[in-house]
């Protein structure tokens, strides 16, 4: 397998990562009548139970997004392995995808141990850059 190979398989794992927010969006807001696109922010700020947390959890992986993917751009500029790449970003999207489940299914102990983790991953991409 060549490295562009893998580079592709990286494209769709950031590309899957950054697709996560517009899920955890969709799951607080399907299905309530009540919802108001008009101001959706309002709406979200008066919700309990899994439709706020499912709007933490699209906060929380708005806010990981970045660090992710400036981690691979960093770790492939400076000369990481592909596999392990590859291999990583694959881990980090289950781990957020897991998180995400932990966040609704309100399993704080075990969402926060998959939150430490993706950042363990991204920081380790960031050591493959040094």
């Amino acid at each position: 397998m060549r490295f562009e190979t893998q580079l592709d398989t990286v494209v769709i794992a950031i590309l899957i990562a950054g697709l996560l927010p517009l899920i955890c969006a969709a799951i607080s807001k399907w299905g309530d009548k009540t919802y108001d696109n008009h101001n959706p922010r309002a709406w979200l700020a008066h919700q309990k139970g899994f439709r706020a947390r499912a709007n933490a959890a699209q906060q929380n992986s708005l806010e990981a997004f970045p660090f992710f993917a400036i981690g691979i751009i960093l770790a492939s500029l400076g000369g990481a392995d592909g596999y392990v790449m590859e291999t990583l970003s694959w881990v980090y999207v289950a781990v957020r995808i897991a998180y995400i489940a932990c966040y609704l299914l309100d399993k704080a102990a075990l969402r926060s141990l998959f939150w430490v983790v993706g950042h363990g991953i991204v920081v380790y991409l960031f050591m493959q850059a040094l």
